[in-house]
Protein backbone atom coordinates (compact mmCIF):
# COMPACT_ATOMS: atom_id res chain seq x y z
CA UNK A 1 0.00 0.00 0.00
CA UNK A 2 1.12 3.57 -0.71
CA UNK A 3 -0.17 4.79 2.68
CA UNK A 4 -1.47 3.45 5.95
CA UNK A 5 -4.42 5.82 5.64
CA UNK A 6 -5.80 8.02 2.88
CA UNK A 7 -8.13 10.80 4.00
CA UNK A 8 -10.45 12.36 1.44
CA UNK A 9 -11.32 15.92 2.45
CA UNK A 10 -9.33 18.53 4.39
CA UNK A 11 -12.09 19.98 6.57
CA UNK A 12 -12.04 19.81 10.39
CA UNK A 13 -12.84 16.07 10.45
CA UNK A 14 -10.14 15.20 7.92
CA UNK A 15 -7.52 17.39 9.60
CA UNK A 16 -7.99 15.84 13.02
CA UNK A 17 -8.01 12.33 11.56
CA UNK A 18 -4.68 13.07 9.87
CA UNK A 19 -3.12 14.52 13.02
CA UNK A 20 -4.22 11.52 15.06
CA UNK A 21 -2.79 9.13 12.48
CA UNK A 22 0.49 11.05 12.42
CA UNK A 23 0.71 10.93 16.22
CA UNK A 24 0.39 7.16 15.95
CA UNK A 25 3.28 6.99 13.50
CA UNK A 26 1.14 6.16 10.47
CA UNK A 27 1.80 7.17 6.87
CA UNK A 28 -1.10 9.54 6.24
CA UNK A 29 -2.19 11.68 3.31
CA UNK A 30 -5.05 14.10 2.73
CA UNK A 31 -6.60 14.37 -0.71
CA UNK A 32 -8.33 17.71 -1.38
CA UNK A 33 -10.09 18.67 -4.62
CA UNK A 34 -10.40 22.38 -3.83
CA UNK A 35 -7.45 24.76 -4.37
CA UNK A 36 -7.51 25.71 -0.67
CA UNK A 37 -7.21 23.61 2.46
CA UNK A 38 -9.87 23.63 5.18
CA UNK A 39 -13.12 22.52 3.58
CA UNK A 40 -16.42 24.23 4.26
CA UNK A 41 -15.47 24.65 7.92
CA UNK A 42 -12.77 27.15 7.04
CA UNK A 43 -13.52 28.37 3.53
CA UNK A 44 -17.29 28.64 3.09
CA UNK A 45 -19.04 27.87 6.36
CA UNK A 46 -18.09 27.87 10.01
CA UNK A 47 -15.22 30.35 10.18
CA UNK A 48 -16.46 32.88 7.57
CA UNK A 49 -19.95 33.09 9.04
CA UNK A 50 -18.63 33.40 12.59
CA UNK A 51 -16.22 36.16 11.55
CA UNK A 52 -19.11 38.07 9.98
CA UNK A 53 -21.23 37.40 13.05
CA UNK A 54 -18.61 39.00 15.29
CA UNK A 55 -18.57 42.15 13.15
CA UNK A 56 -22.36 42.27 13.17
CA UNK A 57 -22.44 41.76 16.93
CA UNK A 58 -20.09 44.68 17.50
CA UNK A 59 -22.21 46.83 15.20
CA UNK A 60 -25.38 45.82 17.07
CA UNK A 61 -23.94 47.11 20.35
CA UNK A 62 -24.51 50.63 19.06
CA UNK A 63 -28.10 49.79 18.12
CA UNK A 64 -29.76 48.39 15.02
CA UNK A 65 -31.63 51.63 14.44
CA UNK A 66 -28.33 53.48 14.23
CA UNK A 67 -27.19 51.13 11.49
CA UNK A 68 -30.43 51.67 9.57
CA UNK A 69 -30.11 55.43 9.83
CA UNK A 70 -26.45 55.43 8.75
CA UNK A 71 -25.57 56.49 5.25
CA UNK A 72 -25.47 53.89 2.49
CA UNK A 73 -21.70 54.31 2.21
CA UNK A 74 -21.25 53.79 5.96
CA UNK A 75 -23.38 50.64 5.98
CA UNK A 76 -21.55 49.14 3.01
CA UNK A 77 -18.31 50.12 4.71
CA UNK A 78 -19.21 48.01 7.75
CA UNK A 79 -19.81 45.01 5.49
CA UNK A 80 -16.58 45.64 3.56
CA UNK A 81 -14.58 45.76 6.80
CA UNK A 82 -16.30 42.59 8.04
CA UNK A 83 -15.47 40.79 4.79
CA UNK A 84 -11.86 41.99 4.99
CA UNK A 85 -11.49 40.64 8.51
CA UNK A 86 -13.19 37.38 7.49
CA UNK A 87 -10.74 36.90 4.61
CA UNK A 88 -7.81 37.71 6.89
CA UNK A 89 -8.93 35.12 9.45
CA UNK A 90 -9.36 32.49 6.74
CA UNK A 91 -5.88 33.15 5.34
CA UNK A 92 -4.27 33.00 8.78
CA UNK A 93 -6.09 29.82 9.75
CA UNK A 94 -5.25 28.13 6.45
CA UNK A 95 -1.58 28.90 6.98
CA UNK A 96 -1.69 27.46 10.50
CA UNK A 97 -3.42 24.27 9.31
CA UNK A 98 -1.05 23.66 6.39
CA UNK A 99 2.04 24.19 8.56
CA UNK A 100 0.71 21.87 11.25
CA UNK A 101 -0.13 19.13 8.73
CA UNK A 102 3.25 19.33 7.03
CA UNK A 103 5.08 19.46 10.37
CA UNK A 104 3.23 16.29 11.36
CA UNK A 105 4.41 14.55 8.21
CA UNK A 106 1.00 14.42 6.54
CA UNK A 107 1.14 14.45 2.74
CA UNK A 108 -1.17 16.91 0.95
CA UNK A 109 -2.38 15.63 -2.41
CA UNK A 110 -4.41 17.93 -4.69
CA UNK A 111 -7.15 16.39 -6.80
CA UNK A 112 -10.55 14.72 -6.82
CA UNK A 113 -10.70 11.18 -5.50
CA UNK A 114 -12.92 8.30 -6.60
CA UNK A 115 -12.82 4.59 -5.83
CA UNK A 116 -11.25 2.05 -8.16
CA UNK A 117 -11.75 -0.69 -5.59
CA UNK A 118 -12.10 -0.86 -1.82
CA UNK A 119 -8.42 -0.14 -1.21
CA UNK A 120 -7.60 2.07 -4.21
CA UNK A 121 -8.47 5.65 -5.16
CA UNK A 122 -7.94 7.41 -8.46
CA UNK A 123 -6.94 11.04 -7.95
CA UNK A 124 -7.42 13.50 -10.82
CA UNK A 125 -5.78 16.91 -10.40
CA UNK A 126 -6.86 20.27 -11.85
CA UNK A 127 -4.80 19.66 -15.01
CA UNK A 128 -6.51 16.34 -15.70
CA UNK A 129 -3.55 14.20 -14.70
CA UNK A 130 -4.50 11.10 -12.74
CA UNK A 131 -2.78 8.63 -10.46
CA UNK A 132 -3.81 5.70 -8.33
CA UNK A 133 -3.14 5.54 -4.60
CA UNK A 134 -3.81 2.69 -2.20
CA UNK A 135 -4.08 2.42 1.57
CA UNK A 136 -4.93 -0.07 4.30
CA UNK A 137 -7.50 2.37 5.67
CA UNK A 138 -9.52 4.99 3.81
CA UNK A 139 -11.37 7.73 5.66
CA UNK A 140 -13.99 9.82 3.87
CA UNK A 141 -14.53 13.38 5.11
CA UNK A 142 -15.86 15.16 2.03
CA UNK A 143 -18.52 17.13 3.93
CA UNK A 144 -21.74 18.58 2.59
CA UNK A 145 -23.05 21.54 0.59
CA UNK A 146 -26.23 23.65 0.69
CA UNK A 147 -29.40 22.02 -0.61
CA UNK A 148 -30.34 23.74 -3.89
CA UNK A 149 -33.76 22.59 -5.15
CA UNK A 150 -34.12 22.78 -8.93
CA UNK A 151 -37.24 24.96 -8.67
CA UNK A 152 -35.44 27.72 -6.74
CA UNK A 153 -33.74 30.14 -9.19
CA UNK A 154 -30.36 30.53 -7.51
CA UNK A 155 -28.32 33.22 -9.25
CA UNK A 156 -25.68 34.17 -6.62
CA UNK A 157 -26.92 37.75 -6.70
CA UNK A 158 -30.54 37.91 -5.57
CA UNK A 159 -31.34 34.27 -4.70
CA UNK A 160 -28.56 32.88 -2.54
CA UNK A 161 -27.52 29.86 -0.52
CA UNK A 162 -25.38 29.91 2.63
CA UNK A 163 -22.18 29.84 0.57
CA UNK A 164 -22.94 32.58 -1.94
CA UNK A 165 -24.34 34.97 0.69
CA UNK A 166 -20.84 35.17 2.18
CA UNK A 167 -19.67 36.81 -1.05
CA UNK A 168 -22.05 39.78 -0.98
CA UNK A 169 -20.26 43.06 -1.74
CA UNK A 170 -23.03 45.34 -0.49
CA UNK A 171 -25.77 45.16 2.10
CA UNK A 172 -29.25 44.62 0.65
CA UNK A 173 -32.09 46.79 1.91
CA UNK A 174 -34.18 43.71 2.64
CA UNK A 175 -33.53 39.99 3.04
CA UNK A 176 -35.97 37.10 3.21
CA UNK A 177 -34.62 33.91 4.80
CA UNK A 178 -36.26 30.58 4.00
CA UNK A 179 -35.69 28.26 6.96
CA UNK A 180 -35.59 28.40 10.74
CA UNK A 181 -32.65 26.16 11.54
CA UNK A 182 -29.10 26.85 12.70
CA UNK A 183 -27.72 28.38 9.50
CA UNK A 184 -30.86 30.42 8.90
CA UNK A 185 -30.89 31.89 12.43
CA UNK A 186 -27.22 32.79 12.28
CA UNK A 187 -27.64 34.75 9.06
CA UNK A 188 -30.85 36.37 10.29
CA UNK A 189 -28.85 37.68 13.26
CA UNK A 190 -25.95 38.91 11.14
CA UNK A 191 -27.98 40.89 8.63
CA UNK A 192 -30.59 42.19 11.08
CA UNK A 193 -27.80 43.48 13.31
CA UNK A 194 -26.31 45.26 10.29
CA UNK A 195 -29.55 47.15 9.78
CA UNK A 196 -31.08 45.04 6.99
CA UNK A 197 -34.85 44.52 7.08
CA UNK A 198 -35.07 40.75 7.57
CA UNK A 199 -38.04 38.41 7.36
CA UNK A 200 -38.16 34.64 7.96
CA UNK A 201 -40.37 31.92 6.52
CA UNK A 202 -40.39 28.53 8.24
CA UNK A 203 -42.77 25.57 8.36
CA UNK A 204 -42.35 24.93 12.10
CA UNK A 205 -44.23 26.51 14.98
CA UNK A 206 -40.98 27.85 16.49
CA UNK A 207 -37.46 28.56 15.33
CA UNK A 208 -34.98 25.77 16.12
CA UNK A 209 -37.90 23.46 16.77
CA UNK A 210 -35.83 20.81 18.60
CA UNK A 211 -34.64 23.18 21.35
CA UNK A 212 -36.30 24.21 24.60
CA UNK A 213 -39.05 26.80 24.15
CA UNK A 214 -37.74 29.08 26.89
CA UNK A 215 -34.27 29.16 25.34
CA UNK A 216 -35.58 29.85 21.82
CA UNK A 217 -37.91 32.52 23.25
CA UNK A 218 -34.87 34.63 24.18
CA UNK A 219 -33.61 34.43 20.60
CA UNK A 220 -37.09 35.24 19.24
CA UNK A 221 -37.25 38.31 21.49
CA UNK A 222 -33.87 39.45 20.17
CA UNK A 223 -35.13 39.03 16.62
CA UNK A 224 -38.24 41.03 17.47
CA UNK A 225 -36.12 43.83 18.95
CA UNK A 226 -34.11 43.93 15.71
CA UNK A 227 -37.32 44.20 13.68
CA UNK A 228 -37.26 40.71 12.19
CA UNK A 229 -40.62 39.57 10.80
CA UNK A 230 -41.44 35.89 11.43
CA UNK A 231 -43.79 33.95 9.15
CA UNK A 232 -44.04 30.65 11.00
CA UNK A 233 -45.91 27.52 9.92
CA UNK A 234 -45.69 28.72 6.34
CA UNK A 235 -44.25 26.99 3.27
CA UNK A 236 -42.66 28.50 0.18
CA UNK A 237 -44.15 27.38 -3.12
CA UNK A 238 -42.21 29.66 -5.50
CA UNK A 239 -39.41 32.20 -5.69
CA UNK A 240 -39.09 34.43 -8.74
CA UNK A 241 -38.06 37.86 -9.98
CA UNK A 242 -40.85 40.37 -10.43
CA UNK A 243 -40.66 44.11 -11.16
CA UNK A 244 -37.02 44.38 -10.13
CA UNK A 245 -37.62 42.62 -6.83
CA UNK A 246 -37.62 39.04 -5.60
CA UNK A 247 -41.05 37.59 -4.96
CA UNK A 248 -41.53 34.71 -2.53
CA UNK A 249 -44.95 33.12 -2.80
CA UNK A 250 -46.25 31.22 0.24
CA UNK A 251 -48.60 28.25 0.32
CA UNK A 252 -51.15 30.49 2.04
CA UNK A 253 -51.17 32.75 -1.02
CA UNK A 254 -49.24 35.53 0.73
CA UNK A 255 -46.68 37.39 -1.38
CA UNK A 256 -43.45 38.59 0.19
CA UNK A 257 -41.12 40.96 -1.65
CA UNK A 258 -37.45 41.46 -0.83
CA UNK A 259 -34.27 42.56 -2.52
CA UNK A 260 -32.50 39.27 -1.72
CA UNK A 261 -33.60 35.76 -0.73
CA UNK A 262 -31.46 33.35 1.28
CA UNK A 263 -32.59 29.74 0.90
CA UNK A 264 -31.26 27.91 3.98
CA UNK A 265 -33.17 24.64 4.16
CA UNK A 266 -30.88 21.67 4.61
CA UNK A 267 -27.63 20.39 3.19
CA UNK A 268 -26.71 17.44 0.97
CA UNK A 269 -23.68 15.12 1.19
CA UNK A 270 -20.65 15.39 -1.08
CA UNK A 271 -20.57 11.72 -2.01
CA UNK A 272 -21.62 11.77 -5.66
CA UNK A 273 -18.09 11.91 -7.12
CA UNK A 274 -16.58 9.22 -4.89
CA UNK A 275 -17.90 6.32 -7.01
CA UNK A 276 -18.83 4.48 -3.83
CA UNK A 277 -20.44 1.46 -5.63
CA UNK A 278 -16.96 0.31 -6.71
CA UNK A 279 -16.00 0.04 -3.05
CA UNK A 280 -19.29 -1.58 -2.01
CA UNK A 281 -20.24 1.23 0.37
CA UNK A 282 -23.88 1.47 1.50
CA UNK A 283 -25.58 4.87 1.17
CA UNK A 284 -28.79 6.22 2.68
CA UNK A 285 -30.16 8.92 0.37
CA UNK A 286 -26.61 9.92 -0.43
CA UNK A 287 -25.36 9.91 3.17
CA UNK A 288 -22.84 7.26 4.15
CA UNK A 289 -24.15 4.83 6.76
CA UNK A 290 -21.72 4.13 9.61
CA UNK A 291 -21.67 2.24 12.90
CA UNK A 292 -20.62 3.63 16.29
CA UNK A 293 -16.95 3.36 15.32
CA UNK A 294 -17.63 5.32 12.09
CA UNK A 295 -17.04 2.28 9.89
CA UNK A 296 -19.01 2.14 6.67
CA UNK A 297 -20.43 -1.13 5.33
CA UNK A 298 -16.81 -1.86 4.31
CA UNK A 299 -14.95 -2.17 7.65
CA UNK A 300 -11.66 -0.52 6.63
CA UNK A 301 -13.46 2.44 5.02
CA UNK A 302 -14.54 5.05 7.55
CA UNK A 303 -16.71 8.15 7.13
CA UNK A 304 -16.94 11.15 9.45
CA UNK A 305 -18.22 14.72 9.64
CA UNK A 306 -21.07 16.14 7.59
CA UNK A 307 -20.89 13.18 5.19
CA UNK A 308 -22.67 10.98 7.74
CA UNK A 309 -25.38 13.51 8.66
CA UNK A 310 -26.29 15.08 11.98
CA UNK A 311 -25.08 16.75 14.09
CA UNK A 312 -22.86 17.99 11.23
CA UNK A 313 -20.82 20.40 13.33
CA UNK A 314 -17.12 21.15 13.00
CA UNK A 315 -16.51 20.28 16.66
CA UNK A 316 -18.17 16.87 16.41
CA UNK A 317 -16.47 16.16 13.08
CA UNK A 318 -13.08 16.77 14.69
CA UNK A 319 -13.79 14.21 17.40
CA UNK A 320 -15.26 11.72 14.91
CA UNK A 321 -12.10 11.90 12.81
CA UNK A 322 -9.91 11.29 15.83
CA UNK A 323 -12.11 8.45 17.10
CA UNK A 324 -12.22 6.72 13.70
CA UNK A 325 -8.43 6.67 13.43
CA UNK A 326 -8.03 5.38 16.98
CA UNK A 327 -10.40 2.53 16.16
CA UNK A 328 -8.79 1.79 12.80
CA UNK A 329 -5.32 1.39 14.27
CA UNK A 330 -6.18 -0.08 17.65
CA UNK A 331 -5.49 3.02 19.69
CA UNK A 332 -6.24 2.99 23.41
CA UNK A 333 -8.12 5.53 25.45
CA UNK A 334 -11.52 7.16 25.16
CA UNK A 335 -12.41 7.65 21.52
CA UNK A 336 -15.38 10.00 21.74
CA UNK A 337 -16.41 12.27 24.62
CA UNK A 338 -19.61 11.12 26.24
CA UNK A 339 -21.25 14.52 25.82
CA UNK A 340 -20.59 16.82 22.89
CA UNK A 341 -21.41 20.54 23.09
CA UNK A 342 -23.50 22.22 20.40
CA UNK A 343 -23.58 25.92 19.58
CA UNK A 344 -25.54 28.33 17.42
CA UNK A 345 -23.69 31.58 16.77
CA UNK A 346 -26.73 33.79 16.51
CA UNK A 347 -27.23 37.06 18.38
CA UNK A 348 -27.56 36.02 21.17
CA UNK A 349 -25.55 32.79 21.13
CA UNK A 350 -27.21 29.51 22.07
CA UNK A 351 -25.28 26.49 23.31
CA UNK A 352 -26.25 23.21 24.91
CA UNK A 353 -25.03 19.79 25.94
CA UNK A 354 -26.94 16.69 27.00
CA UNK A 355 -30.68 16.23 27.14
CA UNK A 356 -33.51 18.65 26.58
CA UNK A 357 -36.65 18.47 28.71
CA UNK A 358 -38.45 16.76 25.82
CA UNK A 359 -35.77 14.08 25.69
CA UNK A 360 -35.83 13.59 29.47
CA UNK A 361 -39.60 13.08 29.34
CA UNK A 362 -39.23 10.72 26.39
CA UNK A 363 -36.69 8.66 28.34
CA UNK A 364 -38.98 8.70 31.42
CA UNK A 365 -36.39 10.41 33.59
CA UNK A 366 -37.59 12.09 36.76
CA UNK A 367 -35.89 15.48 36.58
CA UNK A 368 -35.89 19.04 37.90
CA UNK A 369 -34.95 22.28 36.19
CA UNK A 370 -32.94 25.17 37.61
CA UNK A 371 -32.42 28.56 36.00
CA UNK A 372 -29.78 31.20 36.53
CA UNK A 373 -30.50 34.49 34.79
CA UNK A 374 -27.76 36.79 33.54
CA UNK A 375 -29.66 39.77 34.97
CA UNK A 376 -29.26 38.27 38.46
CA UNK A 377 -25.46 38.27 38.15
CA UNK A 378 -23.31 41.35 38.51
CA UNK A 379 -21.51 40.62 35.23
CA UNK A 380 -24.80 40.30 33.39
CA UNK A 381 -25.85 43.69 34.70
CA UNK A 382 -22.49 45.20 33.73
CA UNK A 383 -22.66 44.01 30.12
CA UNK A 384 -26.36 44.81 29.85
CA UNK A 385 -27.54 41.31 28.91
CA UNK A 386 -30.91 41.22 30.66
CA UNK A 387 -32.23 38.14 28.86
CA UNK A 388 -29.37 35.66 29.14
CA UNK A 389 -30.11 32.34 30.80
CA UNK A 390 -28.32 29.25 32.11
CA UNK A 391 -30.74 26.35 32.37
CA UNK A 392 -29.80 23.07 34.06
CA UNK A 393 -31.64 19.76 33.82
CA UNK A 394 -30.88 17.48 36.75
CA UNK A 395 -31.79 13.90 37.57
CA UNK A 396 -34.11 14.14 40.57
CA UNK A 397 -32.71 11.00 42.21
CA UNK A 398 -28.95 11.10 41.63
CA UNK A 399 -28.76 14.94 41.43
CA UNK A 400 -26.45 14.50 38.43
CA UNK A 401 -26.48 17.04 35.64
CA UNK A 402 -28.00 15.54 32.49
CA UNK A 403 -28.43 18.68 30.39
CA UNK A 404 -27.25 22.28 30.24
CA UNK A 405 -28.71 24.96 27.97
CA UNK A 406 -27.42 28.52 27.70
CA UNK A 407 -28.62 31.50 25.71
CA UNK A 408 -26.83 34.82 25.92
CA UNK A 409 -23.43 36.38 25.48
CA UNK A 410 -20.52 33.88 25.52
CA UNK A 411 -22.89 30.88 25.66
CA UNK A 412 -20.59 28.84 23.42
CA UNK A 413 -17.73 29.35 25.91
CA UNK A 414 -19.75 28.86 29.10
CA UNK A 415 -21.22 25.51 28.02
CA UNK A 416 -17.95 23.67 28.61
CA UNK A 417 -18.36 23.91 32.37
CA UNK A 418 -21.57 21.92 32.09
CA UNK A 419 -19.99 19.51 29.62
CA UNK A 420 -17.06 18.70 31.90
CA UNK A 421 -19.34 18.27 34.91
CA UNK A 422 -21.48 15.80 32.95
CA UNK A 423 -18.47 13.87 31.62
CA UNK A 424 -17.24 13.40 35.20
CA UNK A 425 -20.71 12.48 36.53
CA UNK A 426 -20.90 15.67 38.58
CA UNK A 427 -23.90 16.86 40.55
CA UNK A 428 -25.47 20.23 41.26
CA UNK A 429 -23.79 20.07 44.67
CA UNK A 430 -20.42 20.32 42.89
CA UNK A 431 -21.57 23.55 41.24
CA UNK A 432 -22.83 25.01 44.50
CA UNK A 433 -19.56 24.18 46.23
CA UNK A 434 -17.41 25.58 43.42
CA UNK A 435 -15.87 29.06 43.60
CA UNK A 436 -16.38 31.15 40.46
CA UNK A 437 -14.56 34.35 39.61
CA UNK A 438 -16.56 37.43 40.57
CA UNK A 439 -18.09 39.04 38.67
CA UNK A 440 -18.57 36.49 35.85
CA UNK A 441 -21.39 35.03 33.82
CA UNK A 442 -20.22 31.59 34.98
CA UNK A 443 -21.75 32.40 38.36
CA UNK A 444 -25.11 31.72 36.70
CA UNK A 445 -24.24 28.02 37.00
CA UNK A 446 -24.28 28.39 40.77
CA UNK A 447 -27.54 30.37 40.64
CA UNK A 448 -29.13 27.66 38.49
CA UNK A 449 -27.76 24.91 40.76
CA UNK A 450 -29.20 26.61 43.85
CA UNK A 451 -32.52 26.84 42.03
CA UNK A 452 -32.32 23.09 41.39
CA UNK A 453 -31.64 22.35 45.04
CA UNK A 454 -34.89 24.05 46.02
CA UNK A 455 -36.69 21.31 44.08
CA UNK A 456 -34.57 18.35 45.19
CA UNK A 457 -34.40 16.11 48.25
CA UNK A 458 -31.54 17.03 50.63
CA UNK A 459 -29.27 14.16 49.58
CA UNK A 460 -28.99 12.24 46.34
CA UNK A 461 -29.87 8.58 46.14
CA UNK A 462 -26.82 6.30 45.80
CA UNK A 463 -25.98 5.15 42.27
CA UNK A 464 -26.64 1.48 41.66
Amino acid sequence: MDYDILIVGSGPAGQHAAWQAARMGKRAAIIERKPSIGGAGLQTGTIPSKALREAAYLASRSGVQGMREASTAARHGVLAEAVRRKDMVIAQQESVIVKRLLKSGVALIPGEASFIDEHTLEVVDANGASRRLSADVILLATGSRPHRPSDIPFDKQTVLDSTSILKLKRLPKSLLVVGGGVIACEFVSIFAALGVAVSVVDSHAQLLAYLSEDVVAVLAESFDNMGVELHMQQRVVAVRREEGRTLTLLESGQKLYSEVVLYALGRVPNAQSLNTPKAGITLDQGWITVNKQFQSSVPHIYAVGDLIGRPALASTGMEQGRAAVLHAFGGSGQAMPANLPMAIYAIPEISWVGKTEKEAKRDQIDYVVGRGYYKESARGQIIGDANGLVKLIVDAHSHRLIGAHIVGEHASELIHTGQLLMNFNGTVHDLVANAFNYPTLAECYKLAALDCLSHLSPTPEPLL
